[in-house]
């Protein structure tokens, strides 16, 4: 057993090629029994274990060298190997080692990364105030194909490539993202993956010359010098990464250890921007998640699978992005001016569906969640009705395209917002709970927030045909939230009002509506729970001027949430009671089940029956 806490740089970099495929093997095992025990990404760590091996053979991250992960997702094999092996079974639980890499939970964790296409700008970043402050560590970025349709990782590329930092750019190249690469780059790498007939055809080259006796060493060194007119002859000179200052290595196999150690030493040895060009395969070593490793990308606690080609012919949607899916699909077979646009999440979101039946209509803009918006903007602005399904989290990056390119002269797009509230077990990085914070900033918004998945298709109908300017559809991780316990809400109507019985008025939205209408009955306090968020109807606010004392329970952020901008409205309305918010208070939410996420915030029955139990007694 070669796997353990205290393996290091020093350890890694004296052993055996022997003894490195065995720790890759034992890497490997730990990642799979994990995973499939707690849930986590699967397919994409089993595809880098060799390439993790490799650069801690390489790069001492303890002294000095420093390895920056593009999304973290991938990093476990990094983690094992620096000092949590005896931890990782706690792997995305409460008060255990994250998902993602999380530089406060380990020096050899170089800098945050939960979203994509960030690895090349940071390293870039700690590689020139290394140089500026004298010192002589080497910088590693390890960024995946499917990332550099990220438009931060192009001006990056942009950036550091004329420069003399010494950044090494290492490419995991998969075909992969979430779903397969698409896009103009992703055919790019696509060529230079086709023309390994270089990197073979040069490591036969040498080997036969080399078995020339007395000639065959001094004709390879000659030769050497001619390598670069070898390579520009099958290449047709039009590498992209050379043509923006880097020194270009590979392709190399990713799970070849020779080869990725001697191709990482030289690149560290030359001191200046460099690519290593590593494709791999994504679920190595695990056959299920080799032949499908999208649906193996990432799997629930005990390994569940999302079998999404099979969704089809199942029966009742199961969670809300299936809901949404198979209700767009049905408004586009009969609007043609409905288009669908994902970033490289087409299953994840639901758009399977609509690019089956309309596929002219799809559009997979890859990891690129700026250019997805504003394009849809451009379509918006042609008469077409344009639906980005996107998670909360990566909404977060489009920010001021939905200010500028779209609220301004109300060009009217649809946001479908999948994974809003608490997600679990991924952790601060991906938590939903900014995104109503941020659109309520935007003006000629409206937010919808349905609770059941009949709602779902009722607000996705209203928002792309009764709206104008950006109308946003947002809704929970997984199935409908104790539904059946939910009034019905009629097509016309923005909210639900339980009656006039008590001093005491709840509010919320969304997922925990459920929760606030048990938790009232309980206290014997009256409820309103809203379907529209943003505006909130001018009835709700003559509502709650009846009452002596109003809770907003939220889902989210309280700074900039609906609750704070309703409770600011209220006052300026004259009321003079006792307000008070439940939700997040400043603070990122950490890896937790949703359950144990609610409770943490007192958005529980439990926790709502307390509050309500308080105010009573104020």
């Amino acid at each position: 057993m070669l796997l353990c806490d205290n393996i290091n740089h020093e350890k890694i970099s004296k052993m055996s090629l022997m003894q490195l495929k065995q720790l890759c093997r034992e890497l490997r095992g730990c990642i799979l029994r994990t995973v499939m025990k707690n849930g986590g990404h699967l397919a994409s760590n089993l595809g880098t274990v060799e390439l993790s091996v490799a650069l801690h053979y390489v790069y001492d991250v303890m002294n000095g060298d420093k390895i920056i992960w593009d999304v973290g997702h991938q990093s476990y094999a990094h983690k094992l190997l620096t000092g949590r092996y005896s931890r990782f079974s706690t792997l995305r639980k409460k008060g255990g080692i994250s998902g993602f890499v999380k530089s406060s939970e380990s020096p050899a964790d170089a800098f945050i990364s939960g979203h994509s296409s960030t690895s090349i700008s940071a390293a870039y970043g700690i590689s020139t105030a290394m140089r500026l402050k004298g010192e002589n560590g080497s910088v590693a970025a390890v960024i995946g194909d499917g990332a550099f349709t990220g438009g931060i990782a192009l001006e990056a590329l942009n950036n550091a490539g004329k420069t003399a930092s010494n950044l090494t750019l290492v490419l995991n190249d998969n075909a992969m993202s979430i779903s397969k690469s698409t896009g103009a780059l992703a055919r790019y790498l696509a060529h230079i993956r086709s023309t390994r007939k270089y990197y073979c055809a040069k490591e036969r080259f040498k080997v036969a010359l080399s078995a020339i006796p007395l000639v065959g060493k001094p004709l390879e060194r000659a030769i050497g010098t001619a390598k670069t007119l070898f390579k520009e002859a099958l290449y047709d000179n039009s590498n992209l990464f050379e043509n923006m200052g880097f020194t270009y290595i590979g392709p190399v196999y990713g799970h070849n250890l020779r080869d990725l150690t001697e191709a990482l030493s030289v690149a560290k040895l030359m001191k200046r921007p460099c690519v290593v060009h590593v494709f791999t395969q994504k679920g190595k070593g695990y056959r299920p998640a080799e032949e499908n490793p999208g649906e193996y990308h990432a799997v629930g606690e005990n390994g569940a699978v999302e079998e999404f080609e099979s969704k089809r012919f199942s029966g009742k949607p199961e969670s809300f992005s299936e809901a949404f899916g198979r209700e767009l699909e049905r408004l586009g077979r009969t609007d043609k001016r409905i288009c669908a646009i994902t970033a490289a999440m087409k299953y994840a979101v639901g758009l399977n569906y609509f690019k089956e039946r309309c596929p002219s209509r799809f559009f997979d803009a890859g990891i690129a969640e700026q250019h997805s918006i504003t394009f849809a903007a451009g379509l918006a602005s042609q008469g077409m009705l344009p639906v980005f399904a996107v998670y909360s989290t990566f909404l977060q990056r489009g920010f001021d395209q939905i200010l500028h390119d779209c609220a301004i002269e109300k060009t009217h797009i649809t946001l479908c917002i999948d994974r809003a509230g608490f997600v679990g077990a991924d952790g601060e990085t991906h938590q939903g709970i900014f995104d109503v914070p941020m659109l309520r900033a935007v003006p000629n918004t409206v937010i919808f927030s349905p609770a059941t998945f009949e709602e779902l298709r009722i607000c996705l109908s209203r928002a792309i045909y009764d709206t104008k300017g950006v109308a946003c559809v947002r809704y929970p991780k997984g199935g409908e939230f104790a539904a059946r316990e939910l009034p019905a809400l009629r097509p016309v109507r923005n909210f639900f009002y339980s009656g006039k019985k008590s001093d005491i008025l709840g509010i919320t939205y969304g997922r925990i509506s459920a929760s606030l209408i048990k938790a009232a009955e309980k206290a014997k306090a009256d409820y309103v729970r809203l379907l529209v968020i943003e505006p909130v109807p001018e009835s709700v606010f003559e509502i709650a001027m009846g009452y002596g004392k109003v809770v907003f329970f939220e889902e989210g952020s309280v700074s900039g949430g609906a609750a704070e901008g309703f409770l600011a409205r209220l006052c300026e309305r004259g009321f003079r009671g006792r307000a008070e918010i439940v939700g997040v208070r400043d603070e990122f939410v950490p890896a937790a089940t949703v359950s144990e996420q609610l409770e943490m915030y007192g958005l529980d029955e439990a926790g709502m029956t307390a509050e309500f139990e308080k105010l009573k007694r104020l």
